[in-house]
This record gives structure tokens, sequence and C-alpha cells, in this order.
């Protein structure tokens, strides 16, 4: 994949916006999306159910989840429709800065991002990005569970 191509899909802390449950364009709101169609009217035999199967007395809130992912509404945090829950530094100084990922600054890591195992983890992506390029570590994460 291009690097323009990944430049849109990963984030400038190194996460996968692409692959969040948040994101507009992203897989899980598509298949949310389609099996929420799929499953239009299964709420009169899910109360069927119930009754031999406890599990589904809790469909009505299970179809409200999966009604939130059907409707992604985050174009991504390079976008100015951000809706990510993180409060990320990078989001404001890659403009300010001009640049694509957190490890292209010259004050990586800086102390103002993440705290704890985040920021671990921030630093390891980014290290990582370094190291073997940003189209392999998108193909590499790419493989790996998102969350």
């Amino acid at each position: 994949m291009e690097k323009s191509k990944v430049i849109e899909k990963l984030s400038v802390c190194g996460l996968d916006c692409s692959r969040c449950a948040d994101y507009e364009n992203g897989e899980i709101r598509n298949l949310s999306s389609k099996l929420s169609e799929l499953l239009n009217g299964y709420g009169r035999l899910a109360k069927m159910k119930a009754e031999n199967a406890p599990v589904f007395q809790g469909y009505p809130e299970f179809v409200s989840i999966l009604n939130h992912f059907a409707k992604g509404t985050c174009s991504g945090c390079r976008s100015d429709n951000v809706q990510c829950p993180l409060d990320c530094r990078a989001k404001t100084c890659r403009k300010k800065l001009n640049i694509d990922f957190c490890f292209e600054c010259e004050e990586f890591p800086c102390a103002e991002q993440f705290e704890g195992k985040l920021r671990e983890r921030w630093i390891e992506r980014n290290n990582r990005m370094e190291e073997i390029g940003i189209e392999n570590y998108y193909i590499e994460q790419s493989k790996l569970p998102r969350y």
C-alpha cells in the first residue's frame, strides 16, 4: 500500500482509524449496518426465544449497541470531524509542526502525550513505525486485532 493511503488510515499517534468502531467508512460500521439490516424485525422472535434462552432478554440492548456501531460518525484523527475520546495532543500539533506521525517530531516522545500504559503503547507504535516504515507497520498492524 502506498504511503498516502496509509496516512489516510493511520492517526498521527499510530492508531488505525480505519479499523475503529466509530470510523464512518470502516468495516465495523459497514458490517454492523448490514447485520442491523439483516436482523430487522428479529425483536419479535427474540422475545419468544427469551422464554427458553434468557440471553435473548438482552436483545434490545444488543440492538442499541449494534445501531450505535452502524452509525459510525468519525472521519478520523486527521479530519475536522474527530470523535476520538482520547485526549491526544498529536491531533493538533501535527498541523503546527507539519508532520505525519509523532515519531517524526523532534520532541518525540513529548511529555504531554498520554499517560501510563497508553503512553507505553504510543511510544512502542511510533518506534516500530520508524524502524520498519509506515507501510510495513500498517500491514503488520492490520493483521492484529484493533482492540
